[in-house]
């Protein structure tokens, strides 16, 4: 894949202020995409849009809460106007709840399937009518291997990452025949701010990485090349899958 693979597109990235939208945004941008950055916080978007813009792309921030249609359509619609269209989509923002079941809110719960399965559906619908009506385009949605484990008081999580997965599936077949092709990534224990108090704690980091056959983290830039290839020509008879990156952890 050559270094501009991206070059004359536009990728939105939503949750990109920051961890592995943040990476992903930048690594878009360096193949050659202009890029719409999206979250919630506006000062830390502010920096990765200038972050990519050194990379002689043109870059837009938008504050966008994913669960709320009226941001999200706020989003594309800035995104069309200010970067000329939109090519690819990365559904990357999220929240991790760790509440065992019957300690969970029903708040904490709808907080959960709303960020990262209503959130997804909302920005897949919204960018993929521009998608379908132009033929082309990408959606990557960020899933994690959590969708085919069962883990012990992620029971919220794991639903929507699942439901994520089966979201995936059924988007690709909908719109192959549009020349859109929809795939995601299922991580595992990759290191951001959101389990950074995990990383701080030697006892509870030692018993998740007893739990990884590679014995370690993942790193954000380590998603980011897939992601490229997801968002590149080179995967345009690739559609329906879930990459799953975790250290052998769901091989177990």
């Amino acid at each position: 894949m050559t270094e501009q693979a991206l070059a004359g597109r536009t990728a939105i990235v939503t949750g990109a202020s920051r961890g592995i939208g943040r990476v992903t945004a930048l690594a878009l941008a360096g193949a050659g995409a202009d890029v719409a950055l999206a979250a919630r916080d506006t000062d830390a978007l502010d920096r990765v849009r200038a972050e990519a813009e050194k990379l002689g792309v043109r870059a837009v921030a938008t504050r966008t809460d994913v669960t709320r249609s009226e941001d999200v359509r706020a989003m594309v619609a800035d995104t069309v106007a200010e970067l000329g269209r939109v090519d690819i989509l990365v559904n990357n923002s999220g929240v991790v709840s760790s509440t065992e079941l019957l300690e969970t809110t029903d708040a904490e719960w709808d907080r959960v399937l709303d960020t990262n399965l209503r959130g997804t559906f909302l920005a897949t619908r919204e960018v993929g009518r521009h998608l379908v009506a132009q033929g082309s385009g990408k959606v990557i949605n960020m899933a994690s291997n959590f969708a085919f484990k069962g883990i012990p008081g992620h029971a919220a999580y794991s639903a929507s990452k699942a439901a994520v997965v089966a979201f995936t599936r059924s988007m690709a077949l909908e719109w192959a025949r549009h020349g859109v092709q929809v795939n995601a990534l299922a991580p595992g224990y990759v290191a951001t701010d959101l389990n950074a108090d995990v990383r701080a704690d030697p006892d509870a980091l030692n018993r998740i990485l007893r739990g990884v056959p590679a014995r370690r983290m993942g790193r954000a830039d380590e998603l980011a090349p897939w992601i490229v290839l997801l968002a590149s020509p080179a995967s345009d008879f690739m559609t329906g899958e879930t990459i799953v990156i975790d250290g052998g952890q769901a091989a177990r």
